[in-house]
């Protein structure tokens, strides 16, 4: 008997959803991450500053690429209505082919959350002061009761931002094991392998020129930011 033809459905090809600056935030914000909580908690200040302008300048990057970088990383690109990321965790357990093409509805919340924690955390740090060896680059700007409570702010909101970080990492792990959906890897390589149809869908990359436009210039304000302390 004649195998059968094969189904054109199943197809899958390798398309290129996330530029090479996104994963940059991406990965370097996790290692920035750790940094900071190391240096902090051996007393290394210098390095915990020079982590927070790290962070700082890949968040203002990320900020400005997700209003004009390439379609996967725009936030009008991922971000839908809360009733959509519903519907998204509702069909969680249903085993289904991947053809999100960059952060699906629920996905796109969590970066907008993760983003607003980590620019509060970097906010705080600025202005924070612990009246005994480090004083953010702001600190002098603003009164000392202001200070004072963006130190405590600075430490509280630290607990919150590695309580979204687990829930994150607790999720990929879960798409993994439920739906069969590779998270990672696109995220590590930039390539994702999709159904032909939502293959059609490939996000448009933002030339190389913008990016480094961009990252020049975050570079120049995050300099004289740290400067001014």
């Amino acid at each position: 008997m004649p195998a059968a033809p094969p189904d054109p459905t199943s197809a899958t090809l390798s398309v290129r959803i996330w530029d090479p600056w996104v994963r940059l935030v991406h990965w370097g914000l996790a290692g920035l991450l750790g940094l900071s909580w190391w240096s902090a908690d051996t007393g290394r200040m210098e390095l915990h500053l020079l982590s927070g302008y790290g962070a700082l300048g890949l968040l203002v990057f990320r900020v400005g690429w997700g209003l004009w970088g390439s379609d996967s990383a725009r936030f009008r690109h991922f971000l839908r209505s809360p009733l959509a990321a519903l519907r998204h965790l509702r069909h969680f357990p249903r085993r289904e082919p991947d053809t999100e093409v960059g952060h699906n509805a629920a996905g796109g919340w969590m970066v907008l959350v993760l983003l607003g924690l980590l620019l509060l955390q970097v906010g705080t740090g600025l202005l924070a002061d612990d009246q005994v060896l480090t004083r953010g680059p702001l600190a002098h700007l603003v009164s000392g009761d202001t200070s004072d409570r963006a130190t405590g702010l600075h430490i509280w909101n630290f607990n919150l931002i590695l309580a979204a970080v687990g829930l994150h990492v607790a999720v990929v792990l879960l798409y993994a094991l439920v739906k069969r959906h590779d998270l990672v890897r696109p995220m590590l390589t930039g390539r994702k392998r999709l159904p032909a149809e939502a293959a059609r869908r490939a996000p448009r990359m933002a030339p190389a020129g913008r990016a480094l436009g961009w990252a020049a210039v975050v570079a120049a304000a995050v300099w004289g930011v740290s400067r001014l302390g």
